[in-house]
């Protein structure tokens, strides 16, 4: 579904994103793994190691010269950049909105709203030379609705949403596809630290209960959608915003 195709993941060291490049290269995908953390090696190890083609760059992406350097070494790989994947993310310290720090606020969208900006801007402006893409980005459920102690995480994923259709309007007629996915409880490493969150993990059985499917999903299953929504098998897909949540945001 994804033979041949040049395809960035951000985030790509764990949980949703490591996933996601690891089935990407399994359909065929020559993938760029990106993530500011070092353990992207092992996620391209694994990639390697069955088969697969992959690269990994440590970067920030909410540094623009970085996001412009990993972006120009996608396309450099056949000339071309077929697809992206914006997933990369970082949580945020609960707290009510009247105590919430502007260090912190600015800190989580720096990277959750200013880094799919940038990665969207380098990625549309590649895409452009070459006749289109499809780029998917990760916001969440919180994109869509609200939980308490989360400010500036909701903004941000709400942010996305928006920057997702503000894109797919602009650049659809170029053949650039732009949609977002809203995952809701997903067994990540990011989840269990945020549970660490005494204040987090009061609400966890309630987070649970929430999903009328009777589960959290695993990483897999978020990529599954990711790697349709990139496919030509969603070509008439774009501008869209779509719930992976188990039924969270229907209840």
């Amino acid at each position: 579904m994804l033979q041949g195709k040049v395809i960035i993941v951000t985030g790509a060291a764990s949980g949703i994103g490591r996933a996601s490049a690891v089935r990407f290269a399994e359909m065929g995908a020559h993938v760029v793994a990106v993530d500011r953390a070092a353990e992207v090696e092992a996620t391209v190890a694994a990639i390697i190691q069955a088969g697969g083609q992959a690269h990994a760059m440590q970067v920030d992406i909410s540094e623009e010269a970085q996001v412009q350097r990993f972006v120009d070494f996608a396309v450099g790989i056949k000339g071309r950049l077929d697809g992206a994947f914006n997933n990369a993310g970082v949580d945020q310290v609960s707290s009510p909105l009247h105590e919430l720090s502007l260090q912190e606020w600015r800190r989580v969208n720096a990277v959750n709203l200013d880094g799919t900006f940038l990665c969207i801007k380098h990625q549309v402006a590649a895409m452009l030379k070459t006749g289109g893409g499809a780029i998917v980005n990760t916001s969440s459920v919180l994109g869509q609705v609200a939980i308490t102690l989360n400010g500036a995480y909701t903004a941000a994923k709400h942010g996305v949403v928006g920057l997702t259709r503000a894109a797919a309007m602009e650049y659809s007629r170029q053949g650039i596809r732009v949609n977002a996915i809203l995952p809701g409880a997903i067994e990540t490493d990011m989840f269990r630290q945020g549970m660490s969150d005494p204040a987090m993990a009061m609400q966890l059985g309630a987070i649970k209960a929430a999903h009328p499917i009777g589960r959290m999903a695993q990483p897999i299953e978020v990529a599954e959608i990711a790697a349709w929504l990139l496919s030509d098998a969603a070509s008439y897909v774009t501008g869209a915003a779509m719930p992976v949540d188990g039924g969270y945001t229907a209840a």
